[in-house]
């Protein structure tokens, strides 16, 4: 059976509070502000309902928690609740992302109706959602829009990478997706042929204000690291290339091992003595990360300069503080929703070697923000490395245009600012299409 976030963690997280939109004037346009405290009049008092399959780990967990206190602070109703389910069940999903991204997998399609379709009716059974608007998360919860009861106007968010979906699962998905009276990506090149009901790009962004997102000072990340880098023996006054990610095969990790190896090859990198850190978190609805991070420990081997952690201690606090600590940050997945985890190092001023794919490149302007390169592409990731490492200047220049891209583009003020315009619109308070529907 489903739960709300705070019925069922009472204990171990406090509830969400609201807070006030006024702690975003350092950090976005007043015209902007403005505009969402305008949207939010029509909404007051109305409820905005979130499904989704785990409270803890990954993006959507992560972009839920900044935006229900925020919507709670303009007067509108917002709970978050989360399904449950067997190990099957999330086996059979994580089977579904990878097929959804174009990955082959094998499954029976007995599953389907026996794990999938009953963990969903058992999860809603009795139990109706009644808010006026509420937004269904990824695949896990989207079968819940026939076999649950949602007695408002409905959307389903998609956070995947739909371009080269298996056909098979993408014709098993569309009915569901068609049930809804909306359906959102992080862009149009997601829209598969089939979606008829209203599709609109929206995408992901990071709060400024968490903990994770506090921009440090060099000094600062160094007192808040020491226990974690004493812990693993990091010196920090080595370079430092940084990832993280969680521990999965469209991350890509092998290459940027890869690449790191051929980096330290060349002499005048040797004198240098740069380090490669790796950081990974698992996530309840992931089965296959701890036999990923298995897998990445051997492709590393002996070397001695390579450090793959796993759920680090104070992960918010402490990931903030490596992306302000590291020269640069290496994420280039083969297929990638969007990457907040860029949007969260280009914030600390982390310039970002990035692959061509998904949202990443919505963030990584190629030569100004960082680099964009085939995720494949060792030698080229190498040949990246060592520019930044060996071109101060050009990394600080690059850091200074990461910070405000972000800034202008991708912090929880715009995020919610369309939430609002969609809201608005599907409660019938405004008739005119919001500007970013694509389809």
């Amino acid at each position: 059976m489903y739960h709300d976030l705070e019925e069922k963690y009472a204990i171990k997280h406090p509830p969400l509070k609201g807070i006030d939109l006024h702690v975003y004037d350092n950090f976005s346009d007043k015209r902007l502000l403005s505009e969402i405290r305008k949207l939010a009049e029509n909404v007051q008092g109305r409820e905005w309902a979130h499904i989704n399959s785990t409270f803890e780990g990954g993006g959507v967990a992560e972009m839920l928690r900044s935006v229900i206190p925020l919507v709670r602070g303009l007067g509108i109703h917002s709970s978050w609740y989360c399904i449950e389910g067997g190990e099957d069940f999330f086996v059979l999903t994580k089977k579904f992302h990878n097929l959804i991204q174009g990955v082959v997998q094998e499954y029976d399609a007995r599953d389907i109706f026996q794990t999938y379709i009953e963990t969903l009716k058992n999860n809603f059974d009795g139990k109706p959602v009644t808010a006026d608007m509420t937004i269904v998360h990824d695949p896990q919860p989207i079968a819940s829009i026939v076999h649950g009861e949602y007695l408002g106007k409905t959307l389903w968010r998609c956070h995947i990478d739909t371009s080269e979906a298996d056909q098979m699962i993408w014709n098993f998905l569309l009915p569901y997706i068609n049930h809804f009276d909306g359906a959102i990506f992080t862009q149009k090149s997601f829209v598969k042929p089939g979606v008829k009901v209203p599709a609109y790009g929206i995408s992901p962004c990071i709060d400024p204000i968490s903990v994770k997102n506090n921009q440090y000072t060099k000094e600062t990340a160094l007192q808040v690291l020491e226990p974690l880098l004493q812990k693993y023996n990091i010196d920090p006054e080595r370079p430092m290339v940084l990832a993280v990610s969680r521990y999965d095969v469209h991350k890509n990790q092998p290459t940027i091992i890869q690449a790191f190896k051929e980096l330290k090859r060349q002499k005048d990198i040797k004198k240098l003595n740069p380090m490669l850190v790796m950081v990974g978190n698992s996530a309840s609805d992931d089965p296959e990360g701890q036999a990923m991070y298995e897998m990445i420990q051997k492709e590393i081997g002996e070397d001695p300069d390579i450090y793959a952690l796993l759920n680090i201690p104070n992960n918010d606090v402490n990931i903030g503080a490596l992306m302000r600590l590291a020269n640069h940050f290496v994420h280039v997945s083969t297929k990638e929703g969007f990457g907040l985890v860029v949007t969260e190092a280009m914030w600390q001023g982390c310039p970002v070697i990035g692959s061509k794919v998904g949202g990443i490149v919505q963030q990584v302007i190629d030569h100004q923000t960082g680099f964009l390169v085939e995720p494949l592409a060792v030698n080229e990731v190498s040949r990246y490395m060592r520019y930044f490492l060996l071109n101060p200047d050009e990394r600080d220049v690059m850091s200074k245009n990461a910070v405000e891209h972000i800034r202008q583009n991708f912090l929880l003020p715009n995020l919610v600012q369309k939430y609002l315009v969609l809201m608005n619109h599907l409660l019938g308070f405004e008739k005119k299409i919001p500007y970013f529907r694509i389809q």
